[in-house]
């Protein structure tokens, strides 16, 4: 399944008025399924929106940020269904994912209440616990980046998201190192799902923590951005936009650094600003 199509449009500039082809960004619902191992029946867990491609990440970061998975071990498998009598459009939106023992009971405990759309992360929770941690234990990392590095980032971001280039619809969420060099960018129609996508690429590979790295998203810093970061133990989060007041609030709590309105050359630190050197 492609994250873009084409349509048709028509198009007003002024006086004129044409019809074009348009390219438009996929936005298409995923089911995630969870069973135990040894073949049992696969129950629901969640239906989230997102653009397809990397769909394995996808759901591996989902569930490492709902707390179902806590480390690669956790997930003994992904797959899609093999039931030829399911069409195979209905196929490519639903993933099984296969979890040891503790990880099921975990995911039984935290099924969704109801579809996640595109900008939600944190819809059909059932209990306040399950969105603010009880126990948040601050970040402990020495990682320290420079102000110049920070102005660097937002075009490095823009110019290594080639579908948002074509279609203008997409979020964009990149890993960027110390010398400001692009580790990874997964691209959604969801920011929270751009930050799973890229999360679950490291997870996957048995790479957490990322602990001297800088997590750009583009768009807002929600809460559900710095609560992704913090699991996955990224200390920077940057973005073009602004804070929630809950993003602000968590990022202080769990010691990450939380930058906002990063244009040009100018940004906001709103939580523990030790970590952007000011010479």
């Amino acid at each position: 399944m492609e994250p873009v199509e084409k349509t048709r449009v028509v198009t007003r500039d002024g006086d004129r008025q044409i019809e074009r082809e348009d390219v438009l960004a996929v936005e298409e619902p995923l089911e995630i399924r969870i069973r135990p191992e040894g073949g049992a029946r696969p129950r629901s867990f969640v239906t989230t929106m997102r653009t397809p491609g990397n769909d394995e990440e996808l759901v591996a970061g989902l569930l490492f940020a709902e707390g179902v998975l806590r480390s690669r071990q956790d997930l003994l498998g992904l797959e899609r269904p093999v039931d030829p009598r399911i069409e195979p459009e209905l196929r490519a939106n639903v993933m099984i994912a296969t979890l040891n023992p503790d990880a099921q009971a975990r995911g039984e405990r935290l099924v969704r209440g109801t579809v996640m759309g595109s900008a939600c992360g944190v819809c059909g929770k059932t209990s306040i616990e399950n969105v603010i941690p009880p126990d948040v234990s601050p970040l402990r990392s020495d990682f320290r980046i420079g102000p110049d590095l920070l102005f660097s980032l937002p075009d490095k971001l823009r110019e290594a998201q080639s579908v948002f280039s074509t279609t203008g619809g997409l979020h964009g969420a990149g890993l960027f190192d110390a010398g400001g060099g692009l580790r990874a960018l997964r691209e959604d129609i969801g920011r929270h799902n751009a930050t799973d996508k890229l999360v679950g690429r490291f997870l996957l590979r048995d790479e957490l923590p990322l602990a001297d790295s800088v997590l750009m998203v583009s768009g807002r810093a929600g809460f559900e951005i710095v609560e992704k970061a913090y699991s996955a133990g990224i200390p920077i989060v940057a973005s073009v936009s602004a804070p929630s007041s809950l993003a602000v609030e968590l990022a202080d709590a769990a010691g990450l650094t939380l930058v906002g309105f990063l244009r040009g050359r100018r940004y906001n630190v709103y939580a523990n600003p030790a970590r952007i050197l000011t010479a």
